[in-house]
Parts: C-alpha cells; structure tokens; sequence
C-alpha cells in the first residue's frame, strides 16, 4: 500500500524520471478488477492526456499526483506504478498504460484495491483526496507539537485506541496500517491502549516517534515490503511487521506478536508495548 514515505519516494522519482515527457498514448481499465476505481469513464484518459506533456509531481498524504498541462493524474492505495524503458516488455495485465514519444512507458496495477484518477485540474471532488491536501504532513515543519498535542486532545480521540487515532479518519493523511507499527513501537506504546492513558511524556514520545520514523522511512526508500519506481524494495527495514512477527524483539528479546485488530493486523513487542 502507497503510504507517505513510498508517496514521497515515487512522486520524487517520477519528477527525476518522465518529466517533461510527451504523451503518445493512454490505455485505462484494460483488465477489469472489481476494486480498480476511476474518476468518471476511464475510457475517455487517452483524450484528456494524449499529445501532453507531463509536468511536476507531487504527493499528499499518500496521494500521488502528476500534473499534466489542464489535467491531473492521481494514484492512492494499493497501486503499483512502474517505469519502463524502451523496448522493455510491459505488464500483460494493468490497470493503467501510459505510453511516451520516446517509447518509454509507465504501468498501474492495482493490488487488492486502489484508485487512478484523471480529472481537470480543480475538478476532483473526492473527499479523501481533499483533506490530503488541506492538511501539512508529518514531515513538514507546520506539523509540530502544537498541532499534533491540539489533535491529540479533542474530545472524541480520548476513547481511541492509538492505533484508531493515527490511522483512522485522515487525522494524518498517509498514515496507514503499516507505517503505525513502527511508530508504535519506537514509541512503546501497544496498538490497543487508549489515548486517556496516555502521560504526557508518552505524548510527546509518540509524536517525536511519528516524526522521525516517517523520516527515516522516507530516506531510505520506504519500507522494504513496499516496491518504489523502479520496482525496488524499499531500504527501510521495518521493525515489527510481518517479516519480523514471531522473531525475537533485538531489544528486550521477547516475541513479537502478530494479532488481528480493527479489521487488520497489528504487531507489536510483547516486552517493549505492554498493554
């Protein structure tokens, strides 16, 4: 899934990559997939798109978006984009092909679900994809303790858990069910607790723990079950998630634990995230 790190990674590689590229041709929804979803007739990209030229790029949240000329490309979720070079061979099955006029090329597939959105620029009305952009990132100097702490003590958040609060109702676009876990557990707080218990101390860890793990994650590539560009693995190696679940923590040296939780899977360290 696209969350902030990759959306920084790929909107940056996109930009040193078909920059400035013309559009020679457009093929959308080409193998159907339940959970593929379009703005409007995907049928009808190839004439918003052919003949231009591709622009700045850009991510929110876990939005990524290409300007082209009047028109904007937007992907979010569980897309993979991938680069291709001339003559390499593409995907059989996508989701979304668009070819240049130096025969290079870029895919879409869609994973379980994902969204690729072609609209005129200030004509996409989606919710999700607004708040992305109203909202600063984690990663910019305008979210800092007093935004994160004026989040942190609405009302409705304290009968939360903290995994509800980070990753629910785009409190913090590109923050997702994967990037939590870490944050988490640099923080030493369990998924399941709820936000009133919080000291003010675990406050504060938690919000220097979202900073600075979004950062290194954003660094190195995103993380290492995430595929960039290039179709290379992120150089993030994820503490607690599904590549470590039920190894020794190299911390404490207790389990970490694989559990279902909110519809998803949470990990954490039996030692390190008390309950």
């Amino acid at each position: 899934m696209i969350e902030l790190p990759e959306a920084v990674v790929i909107a940056r590689q996109i930009n040193e990559t078909i920059y400035g590229k013309k559009i020679k041709k457009v093929v959308a929804a080409k193998s159907p997939h339940r959970f593929a979803w379009y703005y409007e007739d995907p049928n009808k990209y190839d004439d918003l798109l052919a003949g231009k030229k591709v622009g700045d790029s850009d991510c929110f949240g876990g939005w990524i978006e290409i300007k082209i000329e009047n028109v904007c490309l937007s992907f979010c979720e569980g897309i993979n984009l991938g680069f291709h070079k001339k003559n390499e061979e593409r995907p059989q099955k996508h989701q979304l092909l668009m070819e240049f006029g130096d025969l290079t090329a870029v895919s879409a597939t869609v994973q379980m679900y994902g969204g690729i959105y072609c609209y005129r620029q200030g004509q996409f009305d989606n919710e999700y994809y607004l708040k992305a952009k109203e909202k600063p990132s984690p990663l910019s100097v305008e979210f800092d303790w007093e935004y994160f702490i004026k989040i942190l003590s609405s009302p409705d958040i304290k009968v939360l858990s903290a995994k509800a609060f980070l990753a629910t109702n785009q409190r913090i676009p590109g923050l997702g069910n994967g990037v939590l876990q870490d944050i988490l557990f640099n923080a030493k707080i369990h998924p399941k607790r709820k936000v009133s218990t919080f000291t003010g101390d675990e406050s504060k860890n938690l919000f220097d723990s979202l900073k600075s793990t979004l950062e290194k994650m954003a660094s190195r590539g995103g993380r290492e079950t995430e595929k960039d560009f290039f179709g290379n693995l992120g150089g993030y190696k994820t503490k607690v998630g599904k590549n470590t679940a039920g190894t020794n923590c190299r911390k404490c040296g207790e389990v970490i634990k694989k559990e279902t939780y909110m519809g998803g899977s949470i990990y954490y360290c039996t030692g390190c995230q008390k309950l």
